[in-house]
């Protein structure tokens, strides 16, 4: 039977998850991609009849630029040489850029980019582990359109956006999610390619290699690795070059870049700076024909000196389009580029003015669809730009039309930040109201009689989702009767909407609590300080520093209470365990990884270097010590109250240590491999690293919670005779070691589990945090136990009936919300500490091949959500242990420990609302602000993710943890009690 404490955490999960989708269909909306196809071809602008598209992943613009920064990097600068030095031999011909890669920069929304010319979205980024195919028109639409043949070798993914494009005898595509395998990919290319070359069957050839892609996330690029796949790419590009004939058009590029680190994702100039390379063995560009310098912007890379030609990746579309003679895509927003059709004196202004017309047609149809209205702020602005052109000739004429154009593609920049206030609204009111449902449940917990708590919490899990119910179905005629007013609001939202407002409305309206001075009192300050965080850009990017700062600053009564102690051994417990608490937390943030606004003040220490990610030397040395160090701490601390028998005699020996070593192995196996220390044994240590992973997980998955579900405590009973008043009369004593701890030790083996498994998902630096995170962890609950004794014993010195006050057997735990916040701040700190930043090129992709070598759902799916959002879960499966630690099953009065952990679940829940709450209302107040893609959503949808794994962690700590641990306990001392 499903406990009530199950059914009651998993209604707030419920209507939080109901309010974030809400707001976040709200905020993040997808781009309106138009059905219509483009349908005019101008033939006389044409002049190749093939073309080779081959695209380098993350080939960022310096690793060929001529003048790279400085000072060059050994290992990615200088090396693929050959676009530069034919377009010094023939500048009429070979062409260099430095393309804009849109953001979210991956590999499937740029393909996306690439082949139609439009923009992609802020929310598109999570389609890249599983997008869907193009609908709308592309280049590949329009090549298949005209019946010319298309040839595929490499990446996979232009199989999923464009299923039925490609001839099936000239494909060859390879999986694309293997970052471990450097070579497959790119060796399907050359292998396939090449010879491709040497016939005329295709019209459009594609070749997309991977290696320089994989080789960035897995060493990085300052690395030998590196150096050698951008030489055999230079390779590839003379033995392509070679075989090229007159009509062959060649454009090389990179769909995107990569930072310091080797990854990609977000919107950094690193990460949007790729390369762009076009080259054909007739003359494109005549020397005697000028271009307007005001067309032919320029850039300079970072840290470099010499100004290079910009352009925009979607400039590609429309340019291909006309040199093979086919229509541009409907909805392309890219501009021709100029260089490329500078032949004669007309050619250039014909193909801008094509490109123009293309565009104006987009947006007049864009305007007549139930989008239009989007775009009437610019339409002025739209409008004199086109009637500008008319008034122009010449070379004025040239910049008319392209400022046309660019202003189209910024407008429509903008439109990818389109916002529902309605659904925004609905999500703010939803998640709002849970929070003052949550703080309701939280509060009145307290006041509800000890025999009384189960029929209440009963009672509200029956009025809650029966109201839902109503609602959900008062919803629909709702929908009906105000749909004209609910501009796009779907029928299911505002069903969705009227359940979630009438549960939790009815929650609060039943529930009701008290409201003293004394609560208003005690509002959590802390909580407060860090959602107010979100509302300044500069606060939330230094939010990782800022935390550690609450978090220290959190214990500092429990530290006053300890000088204070009534007595010497709660002192020295309450100050030695502070400072231990403290010492962990400060080793802890000096593992850091920086975002981009933190430079030059942050040093990436995580890593070997800020641009490599391999770990550094001092977690090589620590990592096996840490691992092995932290199952001794855990029984050290357990033989404090004797509760290091039973179960954790084992479990932890010869379960948990040999689990937290193999996580390190096999992080260890991973760096040699990626080092190449132990030379070409790539597939073996894969192998072995891979069966180890998967041993330690199902002997932790399967034997672990096997053996805890059977025998969970922790506990030595024994018996003994001893004489009685006369000789002839025997007494049976029992001693139980453990007694003191029962319910928290084996709650904590529990817990155990879990800390093995997001072990396993986490790096080497970040598994030295983890050991830290967790004896910060015990620590606390040594502190919190110890500041009980002390408030226990003040109490007792001030009370009329001192006796009464210390009675042992008083053991419901009076829980205040201050004892939580520490636990809420050290699962953050602990996120910021493993390596992860709120942003996309922070995420751990290394982390989804770890129980295999390549993407296969949904574990690598899981293991990636582990190892990003693994401390929340372990601290929302500890705060159980808040009210557990220390507590003994004393038979009168009987320990409420359901309704003392429900409460402590509640809170810790409580925390992460607000916090989603907090980000959710300041993203929608600065959905304006320049930052507000880089800065304010990426730290929402974290929120969000942390909320979310928050409520499933208390869930399963509570509903299964807790009830297990009460159960057993019960059956373990009825047993002795009836001996």
């Amino acid at each position: 039977m499903i406990s009530r404490e199950f059914r009651i955490l998993l209604w707030v999960l419920c209507v939080h998850l109901a309010g974030i989708y809400l707001f976040t269909k709200g905020f993040l909306l997808t781009r309106l991609a138009l059905p219509d196809r483009g349908a005019y071809a101008n033939t006389e602008l044409a002049t190749h009849k093939r073309a080779v598209l081959l695209v380098i992943d993350a080939l960022r613009f310096d690793f060929i630029a001529e003048y790279p920064p400085e000072p060059a990097s050994p290992f990615h600068h200088n090396i693929l040489t050959l676009p530069r030095e034919l377009t010094a031999a023939h500048p009429e011909q070979s062409f260099i850029f430095n393309a804009h890669s849109d953001p979210p920069t991956t590999t499937l929304q740029r393909l996306k980019g690439l082949t139609t010319g439009s923009l992609p979205t802020f929310v598109d980024a999570g389609e890249n582990f599983g997008g869907s195919s193009i609908h709308e028109d592309s280049i590949i639409h329009q090549l298949n359109a005209a019946g010319r043949k298309i040839a595929l070798a490499g990446d996979d993914t232009w199989l999923t956006l464009f299923p039925d494009a490609f001839q099936p005898n000239l494909t060859f595509a390879f999986d694309s999610f293997n970052v471990e395998d450097l070579h497959t990919v790119d060796e399907g290319v050359i292998d396939n390619l090449l010879p491709l070359m040497q016939h005329h069957s295709w019209d459009f050839a594609i070749g997309h290699g991977l290696g320089v892609d994989h080789a960035g996330h897995r060493v990085g690029p300052d690395h030998p690795v590196l150096r050698a796949k951008l030489e055999q790419m230079n390779h590839l590009l003379r033995d392509v070059v070679a075989a090229m004939d007159d009509d062959t058009l060649l454009i090389m590029l990179g769909d995107h870049g990569m930072d310091r680190m080797g990854n990609h994702g977000g919107d950094s100039v690193l990460e949007t700076m790729s390369a762009l390379w076009v080259y054909s063995k007739i003359p494109l560009s005549l020397p005697e024909h000028t271009i307007p310098d005001a067309i032919l912007p320029t850039i300079t890379f970072p840290d470099a000196t010499v100004p290079q030609r910009h352009v925009q990746q979607i400039d590609l579309v429309p340019t291909i389009s006309l040199l093979l003679g086919l229509p541009i895509p409907f909805n392309n927003l890219g501009t021709v580029i100029p260089e490329l059709f500078n032949r004669d004196g007309s050619s250039l202004q014909k193909a801008m003015e094509l490109n123009a017309a293309q565009i104006r047609h987009y947006l007049d149809a864009y305007r007549s669809s139930s989008s239009g209205k989007e775009l009437d702020a610019a339409w002025h602005d739209f409008s004199f730009a086109w009637d500008d052109i008319d008034s122009m000739d010449g070379n004025d004429r040239l910049v008319a039309l392209d400022n046309f154009t660019r202003l189209a593609l910024s407008a429509c920049r903008v439109l990818w930040a389109q916002f529902n206030t309605f659904l925004m609204s609905a999500g703010l009111a939803v998640i709002g109201l849970s929070i003052v449902a949550g703080w309701a449940l939280y509060s009145k917990l307290r006041d509800v009689e000890d025999d009384e708590w189960e029929k209440w919490v009963d009672d509200k899990v029956l009025w809650s989702f029966s109201a839902s119910a109503v609602g959900f179905a008062i919803g629909y005629p709702t929908h009906i009767m105000f749909h004209e007013y609910l501009d796009g609001v779907a029928t299911h939202q505002t069903m969705l909407f009227a359940a979630a407002i009438s549960s939790l409305l009815v929650m609060i309206t039943t529930t009701r609590p008290t409201i003293t001075l004394k609560s208003l009192k005690s509002l959590p300050i802390f909580l407060i300080l860090h959602t107010l965080c979100f509302a300044s850009n500069s606060f939330t990017v230094w939010e990782d520093r800022i935390v550690l700062f609450f978090l220290i600053s959190s214990i500092v009564p429990s530290v006053i209470t300890g000088f204070t102690a009534p007595t010497s051994r709660l002192r020295y417990r309450i100050l030695g365990f502070s400072a231990l608490f403290a010492v962990c937390t400060r080793l802890m943030a000096m593992s850091t990884v920086c975002r981009e606004e933190q430079h030059p003040y942050c040093a990436v220490t995580f890593y070997a270097s800020e641009s490599s990610s391999a770990p550094p030397i001092i977690s090589l040395l620590l990592a096996f010590p840490v691992a092995i160090a932290v199952p001794r701490v855990v029984r050290r601390i357990l033989r404090i109250s004797k509760s290091d028998s039973g179960l954790a005699a084992t479990f932890i020996p010869l379960l948990l240590t040999p689990s937290l070593i193999a996580g390190t192995l096999f992080w260890m196996l991973e760096w040699a491999d990626s080092a190449q220390v132990l030379g070409d044994m790539g597939d073996v240590l894969r192998v072995v690293r891979t069966g180890l992973a998967r041993t330690a997980a199902a002997v932790m998955l399967i034997g672990g919670i096997s053996i805890w579900w059977t025998s969970p405590v922790c506990l030595a009973i024994s018996k003994s005779q001893s004489s009685g008043a006369s000789a002839t009369q025997e007494k049976t004593e029992v001693t139980v070691l453990g007694f003191a701890n029962a319910f928290g030790s084996p709650y904590l083996m529990f817990w155990l589990i879990f800390l093995s498994i997001v072990w396993l998902m986490t790096q080497l630096s970040g598994q030295i945090v983890l050991g830290l995170s967790s004896i910060a962890l015990l620590s606390y609950l040594e502190i919190i136990d110890s500041v009980r004794d002390v408030h226990g014993l003040n109490a007792a010195f001030t009370s009329a009936t001192p006796s009464s006050t210390l009675d042992l057997t008083n053991t419901n735990r009076d829980l205040v919300f201050s004892e939580i916040v520490p636990l809420a701040l050290l699962a953050t700190h602990t996120y910021y500490s493993t390596g992860h930043q709120a942003t996309f090129p922070s995420v751990q992709w290394k982390s989804a091949f770890v129980l295999g070598k390549t993407l296969s759902f949904p574990f690598s799916h899981v293991s990636v959500a582990l190892n990003t959002f693994g401390s929340f879960l372990l601290f929302a499966l500890a705060i159980p242990l808040v009210v557990l630690w220390n507590l003994p099953p004393v038979p009168h009065p009987r320990p409420k420990i359901g309704a003392s952990a429900l409460r402590a679940a509640l809170g810790m829940s409580l925390y992460f609302a607000v916090l989603a709450f907090g980000a959710a209302a300041c993203a929608a107040v600065l959905r304006r602000h320049l930052m507000v893609w880089k800065i304010f959503a990426p730290r929402y949808l974290v929120a969000v993710f942390e909320l979310g794994v928050v409520d499933v962690g208390v869930l399963v700590g509570v509903g299964v943890g807790v009830g297990k641990v009460g159960r057993e306990i019960g059956r373990v001392f009825g047993k002795v009690v009836d001996t």
